[in-house]
């Protein structure tokens, strides 16, 4: 299978605010077809990062190679090819969402239709809004509007910081598919930088976490979260006979906690079949097995370390 292309190359990207280190040497690569997630706590770094590839602050080294150009010297050819909101999108609130993106539109130097822009607006849910003044918008729908406005001039890449602060969480799913419909039907690579871990368990493929200013694991998120171990939730009829059985087995050093009804392991992948099977064999009902382990356990470990 053909490696797909490199859209986003960052080597050893280093940024000093006098004596302070916000970005420490990080590197990683976004290929195309992606939505990237880029986390960490905050003041990890992560909107330094995306402010230097987007070139609104300079490195103070580095490379940055994007479309495999380097952005020092091709800022405004990359620039033409990217789409993105930073923190919060801003509009003229007393024009209409029509008029706001046929305002960007002719900033961008995009021959834009008016057919265009209101498919534009259909395709992020504002349909039937295209009339209406932006200072009457809820911030969910401002939002919505934001990502319309970084697709007006066709880009290749989307950046999105921050794109859920302050959404309710309708809000969130909203944003969520619309940044699934982004890489499934308008076909852009997407960077994503979020503090809502679930969310980008639930829609990127690739990611890196940051901390400090330091890169702590990227890579694929499924092999990353499938390296490692379960909380898992086994739901039984008789937890005190199951107790008993897993007293003598090679299971128990696995055991994290019971209740009334459930037993709490902290456990591999590969146990859980061997786990239910042991219970099964003993006369145990049971009931659920229910996998606990998600990207915030992981994120808190690793930033814990």
């Amino acid at each position: 299978m053909l490696e797909s292309t490199k859209i986003v190359e960052v080597k050893n990207l280093v940024k000093n605010y006098g004596s302070f280190c916000a970005v420490k040497n990080v590197s990683f690569d976004v290929y195309e077809g992606d939505v990237f997630g880029f986390l960490g706590p905050n003041g990890a770094g992560k909107s330094t990062t995306i402010r230097t590839i987007l070139s609104l602050i300079k490195a103070t080294s580095g490379h940055i190679k994007i479309f495999d150009k380097e952005l020092n010297t091709n800022r405004n050819s990359i620039l033409s090819k990217i789409g993105c909101i930073v923190e919060k999108p801003d509009f003229y609130k007393f024009l209409s969402a029509e008029k706001n993106l046929e305002v960007f539109a002719r900033i961008s130097g995009a021959n834009v239709s008016k057919t265009k822009i209101h498919e534009l607006i259909e395709f992020v849910g504002l349909k039937g809004r295209e009339k209406d003044r932006i200072n009457g918008f809820s911030h969910g729908m401002k939002q919505r509007l934001g990502i319309a406005q970084t697709l007006i001039h066709n880009p290749d890449l989307i950046i999105l910081d921050e794109p859920t602060t302050g959404l309710d969480p309708q809000g969130i799913i909203d944003i969520r598919n619309l940044i699934l419909q982004l890489k499934n039907k308008q076909h852009k690579t997407v960077i994503l930088s979020s503090h809502i871990l679930s969310e980008i368990e639930l829609i990127a493929n690739r990611m890196i976490i940051i901390n400090k200013g330091e890169t702590v694991v990227q890579g694929s998120v499924s092999e990353l979260l499938n390296a490692q171990d379960l909380i898992v939730s086994f739901t039984v009829n008789d937890v005190e006979q199951a107790k008993q059985i897993l007293a003598e087995s090679r299971f128990t050093k696995d055991i994290n906690s019971f209740s009334t009804s459930s037993i709490l392991f902290h456990t591999s992948h590969e146990h859980i079949a061997q786990i239910n099977k042991l219970l099964c064999a003993n006369n145990i009902l049971v009931n659920a097995i229910e996998t606990k382990r998600k990207l915030e356990d992981y994120f808190l470990k690793l930033i814990a370390n």
